[in-house]
């Protein structure tokens, strides 16, 4: 659980840099990142790559989810976070 929740933490901000906002704040950029990491291991396993890798490759991972994540929410919403 505290791993998820420190990967969640770096996936989360990353992806607030990556996206060029300002985030959702402390609470749902984990929450997004962990949702990101869950959803990235899902593309990841359909596109046919092995999960291991450690600390690094689970954020790369929790971003690339994140990241998609967070697109799809802005297009549903036709929101970004604020600044």
């Amino acid at each position: 659980m505290i791993w998820w929740i420190c990967v969640g933490l770096v996936a989360g901000w990353a992806t607030g840099k990556l996206m060029k906002g300002g985030g959702y704040g402390a609470l749902m950029d984990i929450v997004i990142g962990i949702a990101g990491a869950v959803m990235g291991g899902f593309l990841m396993r359909t596109l046919g790559f092995a999960g291991s890798g450690g600390f690094i490759y689970s954020v790369i991972v929790a971003v690339i989810g994140a990241v998609v994540l967070l697109w799809l929410i802005h297009m549903i919403t036709g929101k970004r976070p604020n600044p």
